[in-house]
């Protein structure tokens, strides 16, 4: 197997780790189960997305995407950067449940986009 495809499908699978890892806390956030931020779902994720960030950086030495010439991988790294922010503020204990929804919301929606993105690749 070459090493364009093993850095594909682990970046696939790190990036659907990553969903499901997120709604995972925001579940449990939401039905009242804060006790996961003293276990190991609190830095299983960060783990994850490093080995996500590692891969996709990987796939950009061993394919000819560049992110400013290939407006859809661009779009991607801004999505990226508006997730992180709104993932963030969803899971911030220290503001009102409608912000926090507010931004789960916003966080999920760019993650939609960024996979829209990915499957896609647009040209534009």
């Amino acid at each position: 197997m070459s090493a364009y495809l093993i850095l594909k499908h682990l970046h696939m699978t790190t990036a659907y780790l990553t969903v499901v890892l997120f709604a995972l806390r925001l579940l449990l956030d939401a039905v009242g189960k804060p006790g996961w931020r003293a276990t190991p779902l609190r830095w299983i994720p960060h783990a994850n997305d490093t080995v996500l960030l590692a891969a996709a950086i990987s796939l950009v030495f061993v394919t000819p995407w560049m992110s400013f010439v290939h407006g859809w991988l661009t779009a991607k790294i801004v999505l990226l950067i508006g997730y992180i922010i709104a993932g963030l503020f969803a899971l911030r204990t220290t503001l009102s449940v409608p912000k926090r929804a507010v931004a789960a919301v916003l966080a999920l929606v760019q993650i939609t986009a960024i996979f829209h993105l990915a499957m896609t690749k647009p040209v534009f």
